[in-house]
């Protein structure tokens, strides 16, 4: 067992007790295996991002709430492939109505990640440094050479893949607002 998978997990069950929400219950809205979601609670599977992000969508949490204890600085977090998607958190920004996570992101070409809808009113916004990039909504992906900027409401299913044979550079912000 990873003691890492074990404090994802421990702060998994934290924010779901916390909200009253039965493991079964929280496993449907996610659209995940309750034995998943079991399992990722007592820190015995290893996460995916695909993953996380559909279980801190059901939640109406940001990603870092489960990869990084709050007050921890973003160097701790935890690092959570995904099918094609390499990210390091660089920096967590907390206002009174929101929360922003910024990332440095690596798209491996040839591969598509297909990320889960975030909680409702989540924008993400990338800058490409180099290579292109397809992402946005999985029904009407954007494209982004260096120096581009897209953008889009990330409330609904959305991927992320090159274009050309040359990985993807690019940073992501990601504008949580806070739920009440």
């Amino acid at each position: 067992m990873d003691g890492r998978n074990t404090d994802i997990g421990s702060r998994l069950r934290r924010l779901r007790e916390a909200r009253g929400i039965s493991l079964s219950a929280l496993a449907r809205s996610a659209g995940i295996g309750k034995a998943t979601l079991s399992g990722l609670e007592l820190g015995t599977r290893n996460p995916t991002l695909e993953t996380l992000y559909a279980v801190a969508g059901a939640l109406g949490v940001p990603l870092t709430a489960l990869v990084l204890e709050p007050g921890s600085p973003p160097t701790e977090a935890v690092r959570v492939p995904g099918a094609a998607v390499t990210a390091t958190l660089l920096e967590v920004f907390e206002e009174p109505t929101a929360t922003f996570e910024l990332l440095r992101m690596r798209v491996r070409p040839g591969v598509v990640q297909h990320s889960p809808p975030h909680a409702p009113g989540v924008t993400e916004h990338v800058t490409v440094y180099a290579g292109m990039l397809r992402a946005g909504p999985a029904d009407a992906p954007l494209l982004a050479a260096p120096g581009e900027h897209i953008s889009w409401q990330a409330d609904v299913p959305h991927i992320y893949s090159t274009v050309g044979p040359d990985e993807a550079l690019a940073t992501l912000l990601i504008r949580s607002p806070r739920q009440t």
